[in-house]
């Protein structure tokens, strides 16, 4: 099952002419989550690979600005391409007040959605994961999601199989997929005779605008991936504590007290470049990443490796034809 993370925009407060403000797309599977959805989100999806598709849920994580403008043009754009597919919303409390301010702006839908609001604490169960929300420290109604995969069956062990005469065929297949089969012979086998230990499921955490705060810390415990914003550097730190921001280098900090894989920084200031903020947070968590517009972060099970950025992962990238080969003349072709 694949996992990543699309950045869609990784500027703080207002776009750069590199940088559009914040939205990311998570993608599992088949699966499209939006998390954030700022000004220019629907032109990043059209400039991106993966395009303006019609998303079922977009998570919001509070409602300063530069975290909701986009969404009434995207539900605009979708009414006018004559959706009729559902859509459902998610944000902490206040998100109907928000929607009854945004009626006015993208009026009459051709599709229905549906809002809900979330408190801190909350999990929203997706069978083989579950998404929950927790408290961030930013001043006003705010929350962050992390997704956390259940445990998954361990390795078959087709030698232990064999010597049960487990027949090749759909018990093998069910055995695998952690359940108990009854076999001809009427002997019943289960899971344990045939699986290792289970394996872990992959942990990905999404804390939006925050101060440093243990409430953080705490459900980034553990994660694969913990996605944090450093809107400022350590020279702008009590410009950072004044508006419950955080520096590079407490995003480390709380990645590094959390044993997180590896920590990704977004939201920045147009103050700095990403590689002075990467540099500041590298010095106390060395795994750190900072990605621009459309780099992907892709998040493998645990066994096949590290999280890792790909640098323009939802570009289009043009191939171009190979180059013919050179022809030198013969001695007969060659000109007198």
């Amino acid at each position: 099952m694949d996992l990543d993370l699309v950045f869609l925009g990784t500027s703080g407060s207002m776009p750069t002419a590199q940088r559009a403000p914040t939205a990311m797309l998570l993608r599992r599977g088949g699966e499209r989550l939006l998390f954030d959805c700022a000004e220019g989100t629907q032109r990043q999806l059209l400039r991106s690979s993966v395009g303006l598709i019609e998303l079922r849920e977009i998570f919001l994580t509070h409602y300063h600005a530069d975290h909701y403008l986009g969404l009434p043009g995207m539900l605009k754009t979708f009414a006018l391409r004559g959706r009729e597919v559902p859509i459902t919303i998610y944000g902490p409390p206040g998100l109907g007040d928000l929607f009854n301010a945004l009626r006015r702006i993208f009026g009459r839908l051709t599709y229905r959605y549906e809002l809900v609001e979330l408190e801190p604490g909350e999990v929203l169960e997706r069978g083989e994961y579950d998404l929950s929300t927790f408290q961030v420290d930013h001043g006003v109604s705010a929350i962050g999601y992390a997704l956390t995969e259940h445990p998954r069956p361990g390795r078959f062990d087709a030698g232990a199989a064999d010597a049960l005469r487990i027949p090749e065929g759909p018990e093998r297949g069910a055995l695998q997929a952690g359940k108990s089969v009854t076999l001809a012979d009427g002997r019943t086998i289960t899971p344990d005779g045939v699986l290792g230990e289970r394996r872990p499921g992959r942990k990905l955490v999404i804390s939006a605008d925050t101060a440093y705060s243990r409430g953080v810390i705490d459900a980034a415990r553990g994660a694969d991936v913990l996605v944090h914003e450093a809107t400022f550097a350590e020279d702008e730190r009590e410009r950072a504590h004044e508006t419950l921001h955080s520096t590079a280098r407490e995003a480390a900090e709380v990645a590094r007290d959390a044993e997180v894989g590896l920590l990704v920084l977004t939201h920045l200031s147009n103050r700095y470049f990403g590689g002075e903020i990467e540099r500041e947070a590298r010095v106390v968590f060395p795994d750190t990443v900072v990605p621009r517009d459309l780099d992907i972060i892709v998040v493998p099970f645990q066994e096949r490796g590290a999280p890792e950025l790909v640098k323009g992962g939802a570009t289009h990238r043009q191939v171009l034809p190979a180059p013919k080969p050179e022809t030198v003349p013969t001695v007969e072709e060659a000109p007198r």
